[in-house]
């Protein structure tokens, strides 16, 4: 296989929640395997004019609360406004936990409105161009939740879940036009969100001996994944779900290693 068939050189790409964490580091890697992009963020504009100067030239930068009536359809049409838009990288997401028994008819209605409708009316204005041009490329970044969820994250995980069908719906559809839509879905991955958290001994090491590999993971280890999905490499790849999770998904490390860990 030739390298050049994980060039993404000529194709923009935009990357939603590219201030921090995943989205950050999958903006870079698409950068530096050719794409020009169009950054997406909420509240953290420094995060995302930082990575805009890190990665040079003209990088456009928008935000948007996708929680907000008719916010992902305005974005949309800014987006498309800037050219073509050939890969779509839907990393933005919120999550809010609590007791499962409690959680408010306003944490249902935000994460339905960011996790699920957004996404949808994203794609409703970016895939149809994509199928027109014969080329196109849309990775969702998932959860392990939404195959070992639990309580505390029950909507999130519900709309992760949503989110891998809405993929698979929408791919079935558009493959033929050369469009592929696929997810990639981390498991316990160490971010500036929750730094604090892991900057615990304590809470590293509970997390670490559940996981096979035996730590947490980080945002470079994911990548490649999206590098490669949404390269030539992958035009027969659509509708899958990536884990990257260090094995978590298998189920938890054995117990061998659970012990020697804590």
């Amino acid at each position: 296989m030739s390298a050049d068939q994980f060039s993404l050189a000529g194709k923009r790409a935009l990357v939603t929640g590219a201030s921090s964490g995943i989205g950050r580091a999958v903006a870079q890697g698409l950068a530096e395997h050719g794409a020009s992009l169009v950054l997406h963020y909420y509240k953290d504009e420094a995060g995302a004019r930082s990575l805009a100067q890190s990665i040079g030239g003209s990088v456009p930068v928008l935000e948007a609360d996708f929680t907000q009536t008719d916010a992902a359809a305005r974005f949309s049409e800014e987006a498309l406004q800037l050219g073509e838009i050939d890969i779509l990288i839907w990393n933005a997401a919120i999550e809010r936990r609590g007791t499962w028994n409690e959680v408010s008819q306003e944490t249902v209605v935000d994460h339905v409105a960011a996790n699920f409708a957004a996404l949808l009316t994203v794609t409703q204005r970016l895939v149809p161009p994509m199928a027109e041009r014969g080329w196109g490329r849309v990775v969702a970044t998932g959860s392990i939740m939404a195959t070992r969820p639990r309580a505390e994250t029950v909507v999130y995980a519900a709309m992760k879940s949503a989110q891998l069908t809405t993929i698979r719906a929408i791919g079935r559809e558009v493959a033929s036009a050369g469009v592929t839509m696929n997810v990639v879905s981390p498991g316990a991955i160490e971010i500036e969100a929750n730094a604090q958290l892991y900057a615990n001994s304590q809470f590293r090491r509970a997390v670490s001996a559940k996981i096979p590999a035996g730590r947490p993971g980080k945002p470079a280890d994911l990548v490649g994944a999206y590098v490669y999905l949404c390269s030539d490499a992958a035009a027969y790849v659509t509708g899958a779900d990536i884990p990257i999770n260090g094995g978590w998904s298998i189920g938890d490390a054995p117990v061998a290693q659970t012990l020697e860990v804590t």
